[in-house]
């Protein structure tokens, strides 16, 4: 292979928040979505990256484009810039916003980050994601709020 190698032109894929998505068989599972930005980054290519994970071009435009999509795009952005260059800020979500489900699935999903070993994506890492758990604290989810004053 005669070329720049991608580690050189491309960032490797980082943390991000998976597209929630309804579980289906031929959709875009987290495997797939993982899938995508490995091969994206060995690549280059969006049409090669979807190929990779099974799934057409346009139907990762599309996934892109969906609510609830901003962590991975920002993984796809972070993927296709140079080293060095163009340091886009990761999306910072309106805190004020988010429902209390919507904390709870980003504490049980969590980050995940593929695992790309000689241009094959070896594993799935994640970790929780503990902003997400704070803030859930900080509203005191769940617990019942004393009134009064003699509580």
């Amino acid at each position: 292979m005669t070329g720049i190698p991608a580690h050189r032109c491309r960032r490797r894929p980082p943390y991000f928040h998976p597209v929630p998505l309804r579980p289906r068989s031929d959709g875009w599972t987290l495997e797939r979505q993982c899938r995508f930005l490995a091969a994206l980054y060995v690549t280059g290519s969006v049409s090669a990256a979807a190929r990779a994970a099974g799934m057409s071009r346009a139907s990762a435009y599309g996934l892109r484009e969906r609510a609830g999509s901003e962590g991975f795009a920002f993984a796809w952005d972070h993927v296709l810039s140079a080293p060095g260059t163009r340091r886009s800020s990761r999306p910072k979500p309106d805190w004020r916003k988010l429902t209390i489900e919507e904390l709870f699935r980003w504490v049980d999903d969590g980050l995940v980050q593929p695992v790309v070993y000689r241009g094959k994506m070896v594993g799935i890492r994640q970790k929780p994601d503990i902003s997400a758990l704070l803030r859930l604290a900080r509203r005191g989810a769940g617990l019942p709020r004393k009134t009064g004053a003699g509580s």
